[in-house]
């Protein structure tokens, strides 16, 4: 199991931006491909983007793929989700996951999971 916590989310008005970051003390981070979800209420949980272990490898959902950036900084053990042009419909809890499988991190299959952080976007 590999702890992950996020941070940097909070209350940003349409248009803004926020960054978001993921980090563990897991040493074998760079092992894992990483991944971004996020879950409105009342909806399901909904893939972002994905990064692999190297960070060379990165698929976003089309919903997100011109606004958000997803990297990863494996000398820190930290991942990051640059969000721009926030929409109020971006309002969710963003939760980080890993697995060592890129395919499972997109099916949301992760081995491990955050707790998440809040993004509010006021119009």
């Amino acid at each position: 199991q590999v702890h992950l916590v996020e941070s940097g989310g909070g209350l940003v008005q349409a248009g803004g931006s926020l960054r978001l970051s993921c980090a563990t003390s897991e040493r074998t981070f760079s092992n894992y491909a990483m991944g971004w979800f996020r879950q409105a209420p009342g909806k399901e949980r909904e893939f972002l983007a994905v990064v692999g272990s190297s960070g060379g490898r990165i698929y976003y959902a089309e919903s997100v793929k011109d606004r958000f950036i997803i990297s990863r900084d494996n000398a820190k053990n930290e991942a990051y989700l640059q969000m721009n042009s926030l929409k109020p419909e971006d309002t969710a809890v963003y939760y980080c996951t890993v697995d060592f499988f890129w395919a499972r991190v997109v099916a949301g299959q992760g081995v491990s999971w955050g707790r998440g952080t809040q993004v509010t976007v006021s119009s």
